[in-house]
């Protein structure tokens, strides 16, 4: 009976291979490299939700703050899920009178902003109804698509903050920043 290496759980000289020093230029060593790089070239990106000032963060202010979340989407680490509502409501914020001067201070057209959540985003069908509501109706949109996505939904918006935990016990995550 061989002995039991009690880490393990497994027979004593079968775990010695793990004791060696990686060799990459053995044939298992190279084995070990590739399946290393498929692993990490099909990591899934995390899917993520965007609430509109999050985006105006992101591509209007130049936030500070926006800018891990900006990073990670440049590097296609994140999977940015959005609906039509969404982009309809970023485009009518746009045109708000106090926005538009922002807008000029940074140089920036609306479709600039436009552009840039067409280039990030992956627009989907609008989600159904979550079992929760929140009591901003103009939120819920946000809400669903996470819950839907098992999503982060990433918002300053307190009527969403206040609903983290309910958010959590249907499976998506709110916070401020990434």
């Amino acid at each position: 009976m061989q002995p039991i290496d009690p880490v393990r759980a497994e027979p004593a000289e079968a775990a010695t291979h793990l004791d060696q020093p990686f060799d990459p230029s053995t044939s298992s060593g190279q084995a070990e490299l590739r399946a290393n790089e498929v692993t990490a070239s099909q990591t899934p990106r995390k899917p993520v939700v965007l609430d509109t000032n999050i985006v105006l963060d992101l591509f209007v202010f130049n936030d500070a703050a926006a800018r891990p979340l900006r990073q990670a989407l440049e590097a296609g680490e994140l999977d940015w899920l959005a609906t039509r509502p969404m982009r309809d409501e970023l485009e009518r914020v746009l045109a708000y009178p106090r926005i538009a001067p922002r807008l000029a201070f940074y140089q920036l057209s609306a479709g600039d902003v436009l552009a840039a959540f067409d280039r990030h985003a992956r627009l989907l069908e609008t989600a159904s109804k979550a079992l929760v509501t929140c009591r901003d109706a103009d939120d819920q949109k946000f809400i669903d698509l996470a819950i839907s996505h098992q999503a982060l939904l990433l918002s300053k918006d307190e009527h969403i903050l206040s609903m983290r935990k309910r958010i959590l016990a249907c499976g998506a995550r709110a916070q401020r920043t990434l």
